[in-house]
């Protein structure tokens, strides 16, 4: 199997013609909508789905809406509605901070942080971070909670278990109200939600189920976030887009995809999980990289426990099947040889 650091290069051209068809034929039959909606965040991956909504249906037929909240990077808004101009598009911005607060997002997401810092108060943020590197422990890594208290000064601490589940199921709200105003809009023109989710985001887990997970359909599902970057500068996505660090934008102080979930660059773990899946001896991959074999490997057992345990939210909703009486029937996924994970929602 052939491996160096161009196996990951695409024609872009082809790509983005072949992405554009498929969004076309799809909100055409089986959807029978009449245009898309896209969430835009300010990122890259929305960046390039919206560019491509507009290739595939123009600008017209296709809707952006930002959602942010009062914790939102407000570098977030500004990038969103300079892509929806260059691309001729109408923008809407949907304000969720009321909702959040309605639906308890922010109060119990303080309360899990002040059972770590009790002082957390009115002024502080926080994150949640990965420290290190996924290439050099062999063992989990443990999520840390960073605060900065109105001073400036930051305080990190290991973040508990059930801590830790408070914060990350309160944090979810964001991008389940998100989806739920994207419904709202595409609904009520009649359209398709168009989701931004890429290869190591639903590969690794990094999405939130019936959240940012959610769509009518994900056109680059299957596209690793360097390729997705190649493909923004082909469409000519804005350079404050192409050159921003791709963050959360979910915790109250900013932090990047890397040190809160990937735990490694781009480029090196996008290699790594194509050699992986490829076979490729990691002896290869290692030369290729300026690593040790044993870097590699760690880093491939890391991705793959990503893999594993979060299975669960790529998963469909199971059904009994059978009659009443046989109750030893083992559920089966709903749809199970229907279901085409570029179109099903999550």
């Amino acid at each position: 199997m052939r491996f160096d650091t161009h196996v990951l290069d695409i024609d872009a051209e082809a790509t983005a013609q072949r992405l554009a068809d498929f969004i076309r034929d799809r909100i055409r039959d089986p959807l029978r909508r009449q245009g898309a909606v896209v969430g835009l965040s300010g990122g890259i991956d929305s960046a390039v789905v919206v560019s491509l909504c507009v290739r595939a249906l123009g600008p017209d037929r296709v809707l952006g809406v930002a959602l942010p909240e009062f914790e939102s990077d407000s570098q977030s808004a500004d990038l969103a509605r300079q892509l929806a101009e260059d691309l001729g598009i109408e923008l809407i911005t949907e304000e969720i901070s009321g909702v959040l607060e309605a639906i308890g997002c922010y109060d119990r997401r303080n309360e899990a942080i002040r059972t770590v810092f009790p002082e957390f108060g009115e002024g502080w943020t926080a994150k949640i971070t990965n420290p290190g590197s996924i290439l050099d422990k062999q063992t989990f890594n443990f999520f840390h909670l960073t605060v900065t208290d109105p001073q400036g000064r930051e305080h990190t601490r290991r973040l508990p278990s059930e801590a830790y589940l408070q914060i990350v199921a309160a944090s979810n709200f964001k991008q389940r109200v998100r989806m739920t105003k994207l419904y709202y809009h595409a609904e009520s023109r009649h359209r398709a939600v168009v989701g931004t989710g890429n290869r190591d985001e639903f590969g690794q887990g990094f999405f939130v189920k019936y959240g940012d997970g959610g769509a009518d359909l994900h056109p680059i599902f299957r596209l690793y976030k360097t390729q997705v970057f190649a493909l923004g500068r082909h469409l000519g996505v804005p350079a404050g887009i192409l050159d921003r660090a791709p963050t959360t934008d979910t915790y109250s102080a900013e932090v990047s995809q890397v040190e809160f979930y990937y735990g490694l660059d781009f480029l090196r773990m996008d290699l790594i999980d194509w050699a992986m899946e490829h076979g490729v001896d990691p002896a290869r991959v290692a030369g290729f990289l300026d690593l040790q074999p044993a870097q590699v490997e760690r880093a491939m057992a890391h991705i793959r426990r990503k893999h594993v345990a979060t299975e669960y939210l790529r998963s469909v909703p199971s059904e009994l099947v059978g009659t009443e009486s046989e109750a030893s029937v083992d559920p089966v996924p709903l749809h199970r040889a229907r279901t085409d994970p570029a179109v099903s929602g999550r």
